[in-house]
C-alpha cells in the first residue's frame, strides 16, 4: 500500500510530448521576448539595472529603436517586454530593470523553460487585459472560473465546443456567487427583464444590464491563445500540447494535495499552513504547490499575507515559504508588504532571495532592528509551538556579544509579544543565572520600566 509520500511518479497522459520537445515549444512561444530581453541587455546596459522606466516599461525611445534593430512593430515590442516580464525573463526591481536568472539558463536548462512558459500561462489574463467596459468583479468571477474549464479541455483531449464551456462558465460563476450568497446572473437577468417595463434613464439601464458571460469567455479564450496555451477553430476550443501538460500538471498537484488526510487543499491559507507546519521542506512544499494550483495566484497571494498579518507569528513564516513557491506573480505584493511593520523583515528576507542573494546571506539585507524583530517573531512562533529546548536553543543561538546586550535591544524593537516571549525564554533555559537576568528584562517591559 502506498501513501501520498510514496505514490509513484505520474505520467502524462498518452500522447504528451517529451519534456525537451515541450521545453523547444515554450521556446517558440517566447521567441520574441527572449530575443528583445537579449537585445535590452546589450544596448540599455539593463544588466546593471538600465534604463526601463519606473513601470517596467521600455521609454518610446528604446521601444523605436528596438524595433528598428529586432524587425518588430512597437506593438509587437511593448507585448514582447511585458511577456518577459510576467515569464521572469526580465525582473523589476526599485524601478529597474534586469534579466532574470531565467534568461541564464534559456538555452540549456529545459526545466527552467518550461517554468518561465507556465509563469506567463498563469498570468494570461495580464498578457490580454479585459474590456475596459467590464466590471472588474465580473472580470475576478471568470478567472477564479477558468480553472474547471481549463480542466475540461484537458480531461476532454480534445476540442471541447463554446456552448459547452460557456454552460460551464455559468453553472461555475453562479456556485461562486451562491458561496458568496450573491444574486446569480439568471437572476440578475430576471430583475432586468422585470424592470424593462419601467421607465428608467439610459444610463440607468446600462448600469442594470449584466455583463453576458458570452463575452467574457471569449474574452478569456483570447487570453489563453495569447499565451498559446489554447487553439481557437470555428465555435470551439482545444488545448495546444503546452496548455495539456500544465493543466495535467496542476490537477496531479491537486490529486496529491488530495490525499492529505488533513485536507489542505480545500482549506484557508491560515488552516493549510497550519497544516503544513509539521511538515518537512519537500512535503511541504508540496502542499503549496498543490494549494496555490487550486486557485487564482492573485487571491492566493493574497490570502497567504493575510494569513501573515495574523497574531499567530508561525503563520507569518509558513505564508513567506509559500510565497517563494508563487516567485515571480507575488513580488509586486510583497514589495508592497515591506512597508508593514510586522512583514517588512519577512518581505526583505523574501525579496532578497528572489533576487539571487543566497539564502544563507540575505540575512545581511536587515537592519539590527529588523534582525531583533525577526528574532523576537521567531522566539513567539516556538514559544507558541515549539518545545522548551529549541526556545532555549534559540536564545543561545542569538548573535550578540552578550546576553544584556541582547535583552537591550529586544526592549527597544517595541515587539508586540516581547514581554511573553522573555517569559517563555525564562522558564524554559536551563541557567538559572540567565533565566533570572530575562524573567527581570520581561518584569521591566511588562511595567515600562529601564
Amino acid at each position: 500500500m502506498t501513501d501520498r509520500r510514496t505514490r509513484p511518479a505520474p505520467r502524462p497522459p498518452a500522447g504528451t510530448p517529451a519534456t525537451a520537445d515541450l521545453a523547444n515549444r515554450a521556446r517558440a512561444s517566447l521567441a520574441d521576448a527572449v530575443r528583445l530581453t537579449r537585445w535590452a541587455e546589450r544596448n540599455l546596459g539593463a544588466v546593471d539595472g538600465g534604463r526601463p522606466a519606473p513601470t517596467g516599461a521600455l521609454p518610446a525611445a528604446d521601444v523605436e529603436r528596438a524595433a528598428d534593430e529586432l524587425g518588430l512593430t512597437h506593438g509587437q515590442i511593448r507585448v514582447g517586454w511585458d511577456r518577459a516580464r510576467l515569464a521572469g525573463l526580465v525582473e523589476v526591481h526599485g524601478g529597474h530593470a534586469r534579466p532574470g536568472w531565467r534568461l541564464r539558463a534559456w538555452d540549456r536548462d529545459d526545466t527552467a523553460v518550461l517554468r518561465g512558459w507556465v509563469a506567463l500561462f498563469d498570468a494570461w489574463s495580464l498578457v490580454h487585459p479585459a474590456p475596459a467596459d467590464i466590471a472588474p468583479e465580473a472580470v475576478a468571477e471568470v478567472v477564479e472560473a477558468m480553472p474547471q474549464l481549463l480542466s475540461l479541455l484537458q480531461l476532454s483531449a480534445g476540442p471541447v465546443t463554446v456552448p459547452d464551456l460557456l454552460d460551464l462558465l455559468g453553472q461555475r460563476v453562479t456556485e461562486l456567487r451562491d458561496e458568496r450568497c450573491e444574486i446569480p446572473y439568471e437572476a440578475e437577468a430576471e430583475a432586468e427583464a422585470e424592470s424593462a417595463t419601467e421607465p428608467t434613464s439610459a444610463a440607468g439601464s446600462a448600469e442594470a444590464r449584466p455583463v453576458p458571460l458570452a463575452r467574457l469567455l471569449r474574452w478569456a479564450l483570447g487570453g489563453l491563445a495569447a499565451v498559446d496555451a489554447v487553439t481557437l477553430g470555428p465555435a470551439r476550443a482545444t488545448l495546444t500540447p503546452l496548455g495539456s501538460w500544465a493543466v495535467w500538471v496542476k490537477l496531479e498537484q491537486i490529486c496529491v494535495a488530495a490525499q492529505s488526510p488533513a485536507g489542505n487543499i480545500e482549506q484557508s491559507a491560515a488552516a493549510m499552513l497550519h497544516g503544513c507546519a509539521r511538515l518537512t521542506p519537500g512535503p511541504a512544499r508540496a502542499e503549496y504547490q498543490a494549494w496555490l494550483a487550486a486557485r487564482p495566484v492573485g487571491h492566493a497571494v493574497a490570502e497567504l499575507l493575510q494569513a501573515a498579518r495574523g497574531e499567530d507569528a508561525l503563520l507569518r513564516g509558513l505564508a513567506f515559504e509559500a510565497l517563494r513557491v508563487v516567485g515571480a506573480p507575488a513580488e509586486p505584493e510583497v514589495r508592497a508588504a515591506v512597508r508593514e511593520p510586522a512583514l517588512r523583515p519577512y518581505a526583505l528576507l523574501w525579496l532578497a532571495v528572489h533576487d539571487g542573494v543566497d539564502p544563507d546571506e540575505a540575512q545581511d539585507v536587515l537592519t539590527a532592528e529588523e534582525s531583533t524583530w525577526l528574532w523576537v517573531d521567531t522566539a513567539a512562533a516556538i514559544a507558541d509551538h515549539g518545545e522548551a529546548e529549541l526556545l532555549a536553543r534559540h536564545l543561545d543561538s542569538a548573535v550578540r556579544t552578550t546576553v544584556p546586550r541582547l535583552l537591550d535591544e529586544v526592549r527597544a524593537v517595541g515587539h508586540p509579544r516581547t514581554v511573553q516571549v522573555l517569559v517563555a525564554l525564562a522558564a524554559a533555559h536551563p541557567d538559572p543565572a540567565l533565566a533570572k537576568a530575562v524573567r527581570r528584562a520581561a518584569f521591566q517591559v511588562h511595567t515600562g520600566g529601564a
